[in-house]
């Protein structure tokens, strides 16, 4: 059986850059090497692409998640949109080679917002996760609650402050509308990063100052008292909900710290500790919220679980992380599908939305 050559793509040009360069290293370890050719797209910080020669060295420090780092090459690249045969040309040498599947797995800005997968699109080739559209709608918090919140799912509680408004706003309004404390946010950004808990008004200040230098749009969140549950969802047309896991954190919120770099700032329960009838409810929303959002192929939604069992949805991540300690993996081996067979999964998942929307008409006639 001939071999599907895949492209990974990682690093990238974001806050989240080494998050991706774990997740990488995870998915290529994971990879079935008698199944697939591997090539390795790097992006550096500044945004350059570099074709990597060597999977076993392409990564710096890799067991270090505080200084892992890209292991830059010499030989940079190009996609070329609507070329045959789905070729990469490498510019350094002028050589083409054959790409079947991309899998992304840049989180955050500039690989989870939608940019690389309308490029990959332009360039005619199948991707995994999310198309454009669910990638876009699910990066920008502020329009993720307000489809949710039209389509009857519970949300917290929130006010939107663009960049350009901000010395107008009215934040004593807003906090009595939504008490103390508070979170504050990047509308488009992940893995914490922004994030500030506040607990009182002049606090606010320092928050919206760190919030904005990663977005023109912050988001001000009701605190939600409650237990933080996870559940993952897989599929196209006809999503899967795995099993729910809980994240304990042993710091004063999910801090990109507690996720990444201190081994002791949290812990997964795997599965949680909750009632059947409620992993039940969780799965079926986590379903409809996949759906609301034109997800595809997997996404990873989160929950809080107030004392009174209220079930509310708290964001969507269409890469979720694949690094040792990442939520969406682990749920679906406990849910009786192994990190390879995933990995089979989503790409398979891929290629048949590339099959499907092959038959789509493309002129009038």
């Amino acid at each position: 059986m001939k071999k599907i050559t895949v492209g990974i793509l990682f690093g990238g040009k974001s806050t989240e850059h080494e998050v991706s360069l774990q997740s990488a290293k995870n998915i290529i370890d994971a990879l079935d090497k008698d199944k697939y050719n591997i090539i390795l797209i790097g992006i550096d910080k500044t945004g350059r692409w570099f074709f990597v020669n060597d999977s076993s060295h392409f990564l710096l420090n890799s067991n270090n998640p505080k200084y892992i780092a890209l292991n830059k090459t010499n030989k940079k690249i190009a996609f070329i949109p609507g070329a045959e045969d789905n070729q990469l040309l490498c510019v350094s040498d002028i050589s083409l080679c054959k790409i079947d599947v991309v899998f992304p797995i840049l989180h955050g800005t500039y690989g989870e917002d939608g940019t690389i997968q309308g490029l990959l699109k332009l360039a005619n080739l199948p991707f995994v996760g999310a198309g454009v559209l669910g990638s876009a709608i699910s990066m920008d918090k502020d329009v993720t609650k307000r489809l949710l919140r039209d389509a009857g799912i519970l949300i917290a509680r929130f006010a939107v402050v663009h960049r350009w408004e901000r010395k107008y706003f009215n934040f004593k309004s807003v906090l009595q509308d939504l008490g103390l404390p508070v979170f504050v946010k990047p509308a488009n950004a992940g893995s914490s990063v922004g994030v500030s808990k506040v607990q009182n008004e002049s606090d606010l200040v320092i928050a919206l100052n760190k919030a904005f230098e990663f977005d023109n749009k912050v988001l001000i969140e009701e605190f939600i008292q409650g237990r933080e549950l996870e559940c993952s969802v897989l599929g196209n047309e006809a999503p899967v909900a795995s099993g729910v896991g809980e994240i304990i954190s042993q710091k004063d919120f999910y801090s990109y710290e507690a996720k990444y770099i201190d081994e002791n700032g949290a812990y997964l329960e795997i599965p949680a500790n909750i009632p059947e009838k409620i992993v039940q409810s969780i799965q079926e929303l986590a379903i409809k919220t996949y759906k609301v959002l034109s997800c595809e192929g997997m996404a990873r939604v989160d929950f809080f679980l107030s004392k009174d069992n209220t079930i509310i949805v708290n964001e969507v991540n269409t890469i979720p992380g694949f690094t040792n300690i990442s939520m969406y993996p682990k749920l679906w081996e406990i849910s009786g599908l192994p990190y390879s067979s995933l990995i089979d999964r989503l790409i398979q998942l891929a290629l048949d939305r590339k099959v499907r929307d092959m038959h789509l008409k493309t002129s009038y006639e």
